[in-house]
């Protein structure tokens, strides 16, 4: 879901964004430099010689002739795959998808997906997209594509093949946990233009929906803040900020995003691999909420970005954060270009929030925890984290099982059923609970105890391409 990547076309250009399990994550890009390259010792010669003993026998007795380019490829696949879900490499093809990914605009279903044993497993579709209208829901397992087996397909070639010309039709065959039947689709690819914020007013309450943290996410939510304030003719009586099955994107925006509604205060900080590699992002000063109540809506599709901006605002105490335990995403990519078509997409730090705490594999614990019991599978439906990962990261601080399990009790205030909802209206019970929730907030919440200058914030990497 989502980490900070490092990324640039030239030396002197970055973007970092956070990205979910198989959409985005937090990547930088960064220059390869082979000056940078540690030192070559005995055992890792020995290592190599290794390496070399197996790949010239399979040259030379494999049962077919192989291809150099198709082994090496396939040596740097297993050797990043051995390391963590998130690091990979990026074939023209996958380096391609990445650039896509972050303009937000592309021909095809809109699903968030991750490889699990060999299977596409969904995160979580995006909202108005093929793949949410047709009723893919997150923890659906993708078997076929066009009645043809994907078993055994890379992720990116996966990906690929749900990816097409708009208006072509793609049957999809789904395995949902539940069901003793694979479900058969049939979608019709679109135009995938992620409009990463959407508004509405619901009484003199601002509900702002971000589905990704694509670039200029942070203005557009400032205009749709603007649009609610013109619309209600005055200030609204409190914000929701809706973040529920977004799986992240750029480091920029979710830092951007947070500082919108913080007066001053860390954000967060990434750390790396050496003690004293630490980069720390701050607020400025500006609240554009007024010290309006906010209510952050989380779920376990709610991701990286998404995890920084709930867990900030958290611990500045300048919003409720409600809805179910996140994802879980608190690890850093670092893309490093290759050459002009390739390259690297390597975990090199973890992030944490302002109070130090890593949201790896424990993600963000809601302070209201409200299930969504509007939706009729909820109660069947598993969830699926970035713990659920095989070769995951742990979390340095021994994440407490307990805590894991927590958010699948269940509690005794929330039994209607989905039936009983609707029959009263309610289509969204997890944002119905927010807006009841405003209305018995105050009129300001409180903050984060300061004294002394606001630290300096530094520069934030570019967001472009």
């Amino acid at each position: 879901m989502t980490e900070s990547t490092k990324t640039a076309a030239s030396p002197k250009r970055r973007f970092a964004l956070w990205q979910g399990a198989a959409a985005l994550s937090t990547l930088a890009l960064v220059p390869l430099a082979t000056g940078a390259m540690a030192t070559v010792d005995s055992k890792t010669q020995e290592e190599i010689s290794r390496f070399m003993d197996v790949y010239l026998e399979v040259k030379s007795n494999y049962v077919e002739p192989v291809d150099d380019s198709k082994l090496i490829e396939g040596a740097i696949n297993g050797m990043l795959a051995s390391l963590d879900p998130h690091s990979g490499y990026l074939d023209a093809r996958g380096f391609s998808n990445l650039r896509t990914q972050t303009d937000g605009e592309y021909g095809g279903l809109g699903l968030s997906v991750t490889m699990e044993d060999g299977v596409v497993k969904v995160i979580a579709p995006t909202a108005d997209t093929p793949a949410a209208k047709a009723g893919i829901k997150a923890g659906d397992y993708i078997t076929h594509i066009n009645k043809e087996l994907i078993f055994g397909l890379t992720l990116d070639e996966a990906v690929e093949q749900m990816r097409g010309k708009p208006g072509t039709a793609i049957d999809i065959t789904v395995v949902r946990e539940g069901q003793d039947k694979p479900i058969e689709m049939t979608l019709t690819r679109e135009i995938i233009d992620l409009k990463p914020v959407k508004w509405e007013v619901s009484g003199d309450v601002g509900v702002l929906t971000v589905s990704s943290f694509s670039a200029d996410a942070t203005t557009d939510l400032r205009a749709a803040m603007m649009a609610v304030e013109k619309s209600l003719g005055k200030k609204p009586r409190g914000w929701i900020l809706d973040l529920r099955s977004n799986p992240g994107g750029l480091l920029d925006e979710a830092v951007g995003i947070s500082d919108l509604f913080l007066e001053r205060g860390e954000i967060v900080s990434q750390r790396g691999r050496k003690k004293g590699d630490i980069e720390r992002y701050f607020a400025e000063p500006g609240d554009v909420a007024g010290g309006a109540p906010v209510v952050v809506l989380i779920d376990s599709g709610s991701a990286s970005a998404s995890e920084i901006v709930a867990g900030a605002l958290q611990d500045q105490h300048r919003a409720v954060v409600m809805g179910e335990r996140s994802f879980g995403k608190g690890s850093v990519q670092t893309v490093l270009p290759l050459s002009d078509t390739t390259a690297l997409r390597l975990t090199t730090a973890r992030y944490y929030t302002p109070s130090g705490r890593s949201v790896q594999e424990g993600g963000i614990e809601p302070d209201i925890r409200v299930p969504q019991i509007s939706d009729p599978d909820y109660a069947s439906r598993p969830k699926f984290r970035e713990s659920d990962l095989r070769r995951h990261l742990i979390n340095e601080k021994k994440v407490d099982d307990g805590l894991l399990e927590k958010d699948e009790k269940a509690d005794p205030r929330f039994t209607a059923t989905a039936a009983d909802l609707k029959a009263k209206g309610i289509e969204d019970f997890q944002l119905h609970y927010a807006l009841q929730t405003i209305g018995r907030i105050g009129p300001a919440v409180p903050r984060m105890a300061q004294s002394g200058k606001p630290p300096v914030k530094p520069a934030k990497p570019t967001a472009r391409n």
